[in-house]
């Protein structure tokens, strides 16, 4: 499982897979903050030997999505409304690094 904030064109990413599978990996995911997938970047996926990519959606993929099966989304709009509306409210929102009220 390869692990970062964001991917652009998904070079980088995509080497990091390749090695993992000269290294004998037969599985490989990745799990990204922000999918920006400019460029080349979703047919370097979809050539790439990632099972699949998974992202949030703080930016919009579901045409992404559709041009390449392999990214899967997470919805953390909750988490994000929740966060503004505890700090509109004076409320702590470090309690959302460990309680999910949803």
């Amino acid at each position: 499982i390869l692990i970062d904030d964001m991917a652009d064109t998904c070079g980088t990413i995509v080497q990091a897979a390749q090695k993992l599978v000269e290294d004998g990996a037969t599985k490989i995911y990745a799990i990204l903050t922000h999918g920006i997938f400019s460029g080349e970047a979703l047919a370097r996926i979809n050539n790439s030997s990632f099972e699949a990519i998974v992202v949030t959606n703080t930016i919009p993929q579901d045409k992404n999505m559709m041009d390449c099966s392999k990214i899967q989304v997470i919805d953390v709009s909750m988490m994000f409304a929740e966060a503004v509306r505890r700090t509109h409210n004076g409320e702590s929102v470090s309690y959302l690094f460990e309680n999910v009220p949803y």
